[in-house]
This record gives C-alpha cells, sequence and structure tokens, in this order.
C-alpha cells in the first residue's frame, strides 16, 4: 500500500468515526430525558455494538475502536451497511470470530482493567 493510499484510507477512518460520534451525539440528546429515568447498561469509555447475523449485542472499550483490526472492522461495516444505518453499530462478523478479536485486542491494551459484556 502506498503512503498516499493510507492517508486516503486513515482520512476516510476518520470521517467514519465522526459520522458515528455524530450520530451518537443526536441519539444521545433524543435520549437524555429518558437517560435520567432509566441507567444505562453501557458503562463511560465503552460502546455497544451488534455483532453477526443473530445480532449478539456486546459491550466494548471505545478504545479498542482505535485497533487496527477494529477498524478493518469498521471499513467493512461501512462497505456492508453504510452510513444510513439506522440503530446501533453492527459488525458484519462472526461472533465466535468477534470473540477472538476482542481477545487479542485486549492482550494488546496497555490497560489491564479491560472489559467486554456480552448481553
Amino acid at each position: 500500500m502506498s503512503k498516499c493510499d493510507k492517508i486516503r484510507h486513515v482520512v476516510r477512518i476518520q470521517q467514519m468515526l465522526k459520522r458515528w460520534r455524530r450520530k451518537a451525539r443526536a441519539t444521545a440528546g433524543a435520549t437524555s430525558s429518558r437517560a435520567s429515568a432509566a441507567p444505562s447498561d453501557v458503562p463511560a469509555g465503552h460502546v455497544a455494538v451488534c455483532v453477526g447475523a443473530s445480532c449478539k449485542r456486546f459491550v466494548v472499550r471505545a478504545t479498542y475502536l482505535n485497533h487496527p483490526i477494529f477498524r478493518n472492522l469498521l471499513v467493512e461495516a461501512e462497505e456492508v451497511y453504510g452510513f444510513k444505518n439506522s440503530g446501533p453499530l453492527t459488525i458484519p462478523c462472526d461472533e465466535a470470530v468477534f470473540e477472538e478479536i476482542i481477545r487479542v485486542v485486549s492482550i494488546s491494551d496497555p490497560d489491564p482493567t479491560w472489559s467486554v459484556v456480552k448481553s
């Protein structure tokens, strides 16, 4: 991959993250009145994702989204679902493969207090 291609790839990932953050803020603003009534099951610094055909829900550290393996998953999610996908962030990946990816990413995470919650 040439240097120019790498730059384009990084810019594309940054644009994807900005769109998802904007979407998350809009969703959070719409549900802020409900948030005080019912506690969220997603801790601060984490994000919920749906994985696989059965849309199994996982709660993972938001910092994992910066890992190169996760970046590839996000690019694949964009290609499959696009940005017009309503609802939670959906990862087109087999659940067992995703669990293995989480294991690998957590090993490379310098913070030993990582957590993954399956819902």
